[in-house]
């Protein structure tokens, strides 16, 4: 049974270097421990960037097949596990690249408007918690996770590379083949529009 947590299936290999040895041999047995530790964490990443379940196993095949064929260029800089989450967020990008595009809600339905002496036309919410104390909660995650995909495709990536993902500014610009004030103007509307959907779970009254 693949694994979906933190915690990998016990490997034949003493050393992680020992199975990249095994994988550069084509050894089938490291292929399939490959595919059994680590697809399950893959898949949650790729349900992140593709939502659809088909679109994500697509995308984790894509990545394991990417890796198979690049794993004599691993230099071992960087875990494999590292190495193999960069391999499928490529694989995602990619992906969406070239899927007929849903019409989907615009970002601007989702930013707060302002009157013309430049305040908030309604009052802004306050929330009862902080964003980072919600998160410690398994069910504010949760709703955390279906707002970001209620946001639009291209600025619900641009949040993900950067927030969840981690990428730097430039990183996220290069792989979206955006200037960075591109990506910055993006992320900003991106994280005003999860205010916008969060805000009738995180106020004072939830």
């Amino acid at each position: 049974m693949e694994s979906t947590g933190s915690e990998l299936p016990t490997s034949p290999w003493k050393t992680e270097e020992e199975l990249i040895e095994a994988l550069r041999r084509q050894e089938d047995d490291a292929y399939e421990y490959l595919v059994r530790a680590y697809s399950g964490r893959l898949l949650v990443v790729a349900k992140r960037f593709l939502g659809q379940d088909q679109d994500a196993q697509d995308a984790v095949q894509d990545a394991f097949l990417s890796a198979f064929k690049a794993v004599g260029d691993f230099e071992g800089n960087s875990k494999l596990s590292t190495w193999l989450h960069r391999i499928v967020v490529n694989a995602c990008l990619m992906k969406l690249r070239t899927r007929k595009r849903k019409r989907e809600r615009t970002v601007e339905e989702l930013l707060p408007h302002f009157v013309s002496d430049g305040h908030r036309d309604q009052v802004e919410p306050s929330w009862a918690v902080t964003f980072d104390t919600a998160v410690q909660s398994r069910e504010t995650r949760e709703i955390v996770r279906q707002r970001i995909e209620e946001l639009p495709e291209s600025y619900r990536t641009v949040l993900l590379l950067r927030d969840i993902e981690e990428l730097s500014t430039e990183e996220t610009a290069a792989r979206l083949d955006l200037s960075v004030s591109a990506v910055k103007t993006r992320l900003h509307r991106a994280r005003q529009a999860l205010k916008t959907l969060l805000d009738p779970h995180m106020n004072s009254g939830y």
